[in-house]
């Protein structure tokens, strides 16, 4: 039998295969102690402070001391499990701001449910508060069936059990209220 080059180069290729496959074995165990386990999240992030731009301009900031990220599960999702505060800019850069003390984002559906000491606080200062809130980002539509109080910049107070607004609460509806509207007379001239 005629050894050649391509004989030789083939032997080693061959023998250096088999050594790795057999040197990988040992670290099978610690590969697998890797692997996510079934309810973990694909990451943990810690101290977030994003900002969202459009054109250039910030339309929205999210701070965090803690995100889940569950985007890995058949329905994903993000965690704050610390709570969070988001602030909105509108065209003019009027601030609107939202803290709550738990928060979770359903990634298929654009719902957002905050939970715990949940506020808002519009950039006219009109001031919610409830215990939790829905937003659907895709009707831009807030709502709770938890009891809530709005405070307007006028000193109206309004005490409900539920309602459902548009976002900029310009369509507003309240269930089971009451409160005290302040009503300015037209003066006739």
């Amino acid at each position: 039998m005629k050894i050649t080059y391509s004989n030789i180069i083939s032997g080693i290729v061959t023998l250096f295969s088999v050594t790795m496959l057999f040197s990988c074995k040992g670290n099978l165990n610690e590969v697998r102690a890797f692997e996510l386990q079934g309810d973990a999240p694909q990451a943990i992030v810690e101290g977030i402070n994003l900002k969202y731009t459009d054109s250039g301009r910030v339309v929205a900031t999210l701070i965090s001391p803690k995100m889940f990220d569950f985007s890995n599960k058949p329905f994903p999702y993000r965690e704050f499990p610390k709570g969070l505060e988001m602030k909105f800019f509108d065209e003019e850069n009027k601030q609107n701001t939202v803290t709550a003390n738990y928060g979770i984002v359903y990634e298929k559906t654009g719902l957002i449910d905050l939970q715990g000491d949940v506020v808002v606080v519009t950039a006219d200062s009109t001031r919610l508060e409830a215990s939790q809130l829905f937003w659907d980002q895709e009707l831009n539509w807030v709502f709770t069936d938890k009891p809530n109080t709005i405070k307007s910049p006028n000193g109206s107070i309004n005490e409900g059990l539920g309602f459902d607004s548009n976002q900029n609460f310009s369509n507003f509806r309240s269930r089971t209220n009451t409160g005290i509207q302040i009503i300015q007379e037209k003066k006739d001239e």
